[in-house]
């Protein structure tokens, strides 16, 4: 327990590991404190201004939580008049930029702002004195897996950090000075035009409906599963929907990908669903394929194999397959199809 702090948060006693900041073990704790640039994945900037707390002691001081560890007796108070208003002020500014259409919003009921918006209280009389942006920025729908709409971005810069810190891809950045500010890839460009590859993990991060997915459709229920385009393993959470799946991401509890998924892992998985899925084999018989049985199949393969032995046979491993369903492939072309002309999908 030597590595334990307490301290005090609202009048209640809080026990924190050290070295985590003040947010986090309010969190923990299961006391909100409004934020929204704050991810637990990434490294604190605390640009968004909203989880400012109250430390009390001989100087009363204003700090912000999500960059401030916390000390061993430490007082804190998470809700006082001027930084309610503080808050307020900052809300404020983001909704007059923010488009509030939250019923067709993919993160509506999910969304950061909205919890925020919720816990601060909005004047009504207060936002209609801030003059909204004239003209709704362009939609860049470029990216044949996703949508960005700067009109409900709220600049908290967790999709340039997922980019930069967990991905090492720095594909978008900020764009821009003062009013003037977005997210963008390098010149101003098309989302496709980037080195984005497309992978999502943008979209999972993001607090508000600035990052959704194409063709979203929310799912009835989810199941766990293990991802099939290749022998890494990750886990997949799929969402189905009407007995289709509508959706797919990584599973945190994986130890595999700790739930990260790349663009195959998160949206190849529609060829489930897809008419021209092949769902039984099928042989070619006087010109045309036709569906056939597994056993007439498998039965064929291995008749024409038997008179291809030699360097007349060769086989090529996947990626999709597993380590050791690789390693039997290897086995069976030496030592029954005896050659060695093998090779392997992830060295071309």
């Amino acid at each position: 327990m030597a590595d334990k702090i307490e301290l005090t948060i609202n009048s209640q006693s809080v026990k924190a590991d050290k070295g985590m900041t003040i947010l986090d073990a309010a969190l923990k704790k299961g006391i909100y404190i409004p934020h929204l640039c704050h991810h637990r994945e990434l490294e604190p900037v605390g640009a968004c201004r909203l989880c400012q707390v109250e430390i009390a002691g001989k100087w009363t001081k204003t700090v912000i939580s999500c960059k401030t560890e916390v000390q061993d007796g430490m007082v804190v108070r998470t809700e006082t008049p001027e930084i309610n208003k503080m808050r307020q002020i900052a809300l404020e500014l983001l909704i007059a930029d923010h488009d509030t259409d939250c019923l067709a919003c993919a993160q509506n009921t999910k969304c950061a702002l909205q919890r925020v918006a919720d816990h601060v209280g909005i004047n009504k009389e207060r936002l209609q004195r801030l003059k909204p942006r004239e003209e709704k920025l362009p939609i860049d729908d470029s990216n044949p897996f996703f949508n960005f709409d700067p009109n409900r971005c709220v600049l908290c810069g967790i999709c340039v950090r997922t980019c930069d810190e967990l991905q090492n891809i720095q594909a978008i950045d900020y764009a821009y000075r003062g009013l003037e500010t977005k997210i963008a890839g390098f010149g101003d460009r098309l989302r496709i035009e980037s080195n984005c590859e497309s992978c999502g993990e943008c979209i999972v991060r993001c607090p508000v409906g600035a990052l959704t997915e194409k063709d979203y459709q929310r799912p009835t229920h989810q199941v766990k599963t293990v991802c099939s385009f290749c022998g890494c393993g990750c886990g997949l959470i799929l969402g189905a929907r009407d007995n289709q799946l509508v959706s797919a991401r990584g599973d945190v509890s994986s130890k595999a990908n700790k739930g990260r998924l790349c663009v195959k892992g998160r949206f190849g998985y529609k060829f489930v669903n897809h008419p021209d899925r092949l769902t039984s084999p099928l042989v070619k018989r006087n010109g045309e394929f036709v569906k056939v049985e597994w056993d007439e199949a498998l039965d064929l393969v291995a008749g024409a194999f038997s008179k291809s032995k030699g360097e007349k046979f060769a086989a090529i491993a996947s990626a999709k397959a597993t380590n050791e369903d690789n390693y039997v492939l290897q086995k069976f072309t030496r030592a029954v199809m005896g050659t060695n002309n093998i090779d392997h999908c992830a060295r071309l």
